[in-house]
C-alpha cells in the first residue's frame, strides 16, 4: 500500500475506508410502483454496495417479517428472505410490495431471522466446544454448524445433540478436516515480540489522531508493534479496545508519531493498491478479497453471518463467515470489495491456501462502532504547531484531522481530501493462527512459527511479490 509520512518511518497501509456506505440512499422510500406493478417486475441489476444498504433497510422495514438476505453475485441481484405464509400481494404487505419495487427478489422460507438467532444462541449454550463453529446463511435458511477434526467422541456427541435439538429444518452440521484457530501474521506484516500479524484498515481515533485496526487477538498478546521483526515500536495498543476473545475480534493501535500520514488504500504487492472508498456490511454471496502478509491475496464470498467460533483460547461471536483461505499471519489483514469498500479484519479458521477451509472475520463496521474510530486518511501533525501542519482534533469533510491553529491560508492536511475518503488500518495479527490439519500448527504468543515468511515486507514497502495480486476483477 502507498503511503507518506512526515518523519522517516513508514505508515502502515493495509486497507482503510472512508465514506459511509450508502450510494444508493433511501432506495425503500422512493419504490412507490403499484402492487401489480411491483408483482410483475423483475428483479433489478445492483451493485455490491447498493444491494447491501438495499438490504439494510429493508431489514429494518420489514421487521419480524425479514428471514434474511444475500447477494447473488453472478446475477447482480438482491434476494430477500421474508417467513413464509405472508400474503404478498396484500393490501397490509406494502413494505414486502416496495422491497420488489426497489428492485430485490422477494422469496418465502420458514425460518425467520430471530428464530435462526435464537437458534444460535441455544447453540452457544448447549454446545460450545472449542473446534466448533456456526453461522446463518440466508441461501439455505438454516444455521451451518461445523465441526472441525478435534471434535470427537462426547464433544461430537454434543454438537450433534444440539443441533438436532433445534428441530427439523433449523440446522444442518458438517466435519472440516482443518483445526480452528487464529491466524497470527497479515497484509502488511507488524511485528510484537515474538508474535506476527497484520495490518487491516488505517483509521482516525477518537482524538483525531492517525492509528489502524487489526485483530484483538494479536491486540491482548502484545502491547507494541514494529514494521520489522525485531525492530523499533511504531505504534500502541490502545488496551482498552483490544477485544477477544467475546464479543469480536478487533483492536486500535494508535501511531506513537501523531505526523503519520496512513492512506486509504491497500497493498497488493509489486507497487499496485487498491483505494478503499466505504466501510461496507457484509452479504452472503458478496465477492470478497483478502490481502495478507503471509499469503498475499486471495478471493473468495462470504458464506455466512453471525459467526459463533470457539477457538482453543475462547468462543467469539459476531464474525462473517468465508471460503477465502488464509493461513498463519494473515491475521487482522484486510476484507475488502472489488468496488473499495472495507468489509473485515482477518481473524482464523481452518484449512490454508493449498485444500482451502473456512475462514472467519471481524466486521468493520462494528469495530469502528466499538472503538470510536472513523476510516479516512490520517493527517500528519495532529497538535503540531507547525504553520501549514495538521491541526488538533479537527476533521474537515471527514478527512484527516484538519490545522486547528494554523494561520488562515496555510494547507490543512486532510482539509481538501474528499468526503469518505478511508483510512486504511493496519489490521495486526499475533502468532496465534495456523493453518489447516497438518499444513498449519497454532502459532502462539512468542511462537515463530511463520515470522520469518516474507518479514522483510514493512509497511508501504513493495515487499515480496504476493501470489494472486493480479486476480481478476481487484482494480488497480
Amino acid at each position: 500500500m502507498s503511503h507518506k509520512r512526515a518523519t522517516k518511518r513508514k505508515a502502515f497501509i493495509a486497507a482503510g475506508g472512508v465514506a459511509a456506505l450508502g450510494a444508493a440512499a433511501l432506495i425503500l422510500p422512493n419504490a412507490m410502483a403499484s402492487q401489480t406493478e411491483s408483482k410483475d417486475a423483475a428483479p433489478k441489476t445492483l451493485a455490491a454496495s447498493d444491494a447491501s444498504d438495499l438490504a439494510s433497510q429493508l431489514r429494518e422495514a420489514l421487521g419480524d417479517a425479514f428471514a434474511g438476505a444475500y447477494y447473488d453475485s453472478a446475477e447482480k441481484q438482491l434476494i430477500i428472505n421474508v417467513i413464509d405464509g405472508l400474503q404478498i400481494d396484500g393490501d397490509d404487505n406494502d413494505v414486502i410490495v416496495q422491497a420488489q419495487s426497489a428492485g430485490a427478489e422477494v422469496r418465502e422460507v420458514e425460518n425467520s431471522w430471530s428464530e435462526l438467532q435464537k437458534g444460535a444462541a441455544t447453540l452457544k449454550a448447549k454446545a460450545s466446544v472449542p473446534g466448533t463453529a456456526w453461522a446463518i446463511d440466508p441461501r439455505t435458511n438454516k444455521i451451518q454448524v461445523t465441526a472441525d477434526s478435534t471434535v470427537t467422541g462426547e464433544n461430537w456427541d454434543t454438537i450433534e445433540s444440539a443441533t438436532k435439538s433445534l428441530g427439523t429444518g433449523m440446522a444442518t452440521i458438517k466435519k472440516s478436516a482443518g483445526t480452528f484457530k487464529t491466524f497470527l501474521e497479515g497484509g502488511d506484516a507488524i511485528f510484537g515480540g515474538g508474535a506476527r500479524c497484520s495490518a487491516g484498515f488505517n483509521v482516525v481515533n477518537a482524538e483525531g489522531a492517525p492509528a489502524f485496526l487489526t485483530a484483538g487477538h494479536c491486540g491482548v498478546v502484545e502491547a507494541e508493534w514494529s514494521e520489522e521483526e525485531g525492530g523499533a515500536p511504531i505504534a500502541t495498543v490502545d488496551a482498552a479496545t483490544a477485544t477477544f476473545p467475546g464479543a469480536g475480534d478487533f483492536a486500535l493501535v494508535n501511531y506513537d508519531d501523531p505526523a503519520t500520514q496512513a492512506a486509504s488504500t491497500v497493498d497488493l504487492g509489486n507497487g499496485q493498491t487498491v483505494d478503499i472508498k466505504a466501510a461496507g456490511e457484509a452479504e452472503v454471496g458478496l465477492q470478497v478479497f483478502r490481502m495478507g502478509s503471509t499469503t498475499g491475496l486471495a478471493d473468495g464470498q462470504v458464506t455466512g453471518l453471525e459467526a459463533t467460533v470457539n477457538y482453543p483460547e475462547g468462543t467469539v461471536t459476531g464474525l462473517i463467515q468465508t471460503d477465502v483461505c488464509a493461513e498463519p499471519g494473515d491475521s487482522g489483514g484486510s476484507l475488502f470489495t472489488e468496488d473499495g469498500q472495507a468489509i473485515g479484519l482477518t481473524s482464523g479458521g481452518s484449512g490454508d491456501c493449498t485444500v482451502g477451509g473456512e475462514t472467519f472475520f471481524q466486521p468493520v463496521t462494528t469495530a469502528l462502532a466499538a472503538v470510536g474510530a472513523t476510516l479516512g486518511d490520517a493527517g500528519a501533525g495532529a497538535g503540531e504547531e507547525a504553520a501549514g501542519g495538521a491541526g488538533a482534533g479537527e476533521q474537515a469533510d471527514g478527512g484527516a484531522a484538519a490545522g486547528a491553529g494554523q494561520e488562515e491560508g496555510a494547507a490543512a492536511a486532510g482539509a481538501g481530501e474528499e468526503e469518505g475518503a478511508a483510512a486504511a488500518g493496519a489490521g495486526e495479527e499475533q502468532g496465534v493462527v495456523g493453518g489447516a490439519g497438518d499444513a498449519g500448527a497454532a502459532a502462539g504468543a512468542g511462537d515463530d512459527a511463520g515470522a520469518d515468511q516474507q518479514h522483510d515486507q514493512g509497511v508501504g514497502d513493495q515487499g515480496a511479490e504476493q501470489q494472486g495480486a493480479e486476480q481478476q476483477g481487484v482494480r488497480q
